[in-house]
């Protein structure tokens, strides 16, 4: 029964010291480790921006003319901080000469105000 008491206490005692012990945990040692990371992750994902050609050009205008009156959801592709994404929405406003275009994203039902020059591809859904 001594024996029992005395590691009962002695476990409790132990309990007690782990407690008080952080746990370690290898990668956040170094905090520096993670943005050195992540610049390298974002470096991979960069994409040099694609130059189009004037028949690319004029159909991206002419499909946006074209979701404009009608009203048609279009996938929107383009270039924005050295990444191509992708969006769904709707055409509201096309400024050709003032390079401007507004569309309202078809998740989130924000408007957005882009530049045309930004733009790599534009599809109907």
């Amino acid at each position: 029964m001594a024996t029992l008491i005395k590691t009962i206490k002695t476990i409790a005692f132990l309990k007690g010291d782990l407690d008080k012990i952080k746990k370690w945990r290898p990668f956040a040692s170094m905090p520096e480790q993670y943005t050195g990371l992540q610049e390298v992750i974002n470096k991979q994902a960069e994409v040099p921006q694609p130059l189009l050609t004037e028949e690319q050009m004029e159909q991206i205008n002419f499909t946006l003319i074209e979701a404009l009156h009608t009203n048609k959801q279009v996938y929107l592709t383009y270039y924005k901080r050295d990444q191509c994404i992708t969006e769904i929405g709707f055409i509201q406003f096309v400024d050709s000469l003032g390079d401007l275009f507004i569309f309202i994203d078809g998740v989130f039902e924000l408007k957005n105000k882009m530049r045309l020059s930004e733009l790599i591809d534009v599809r109907f859904t």
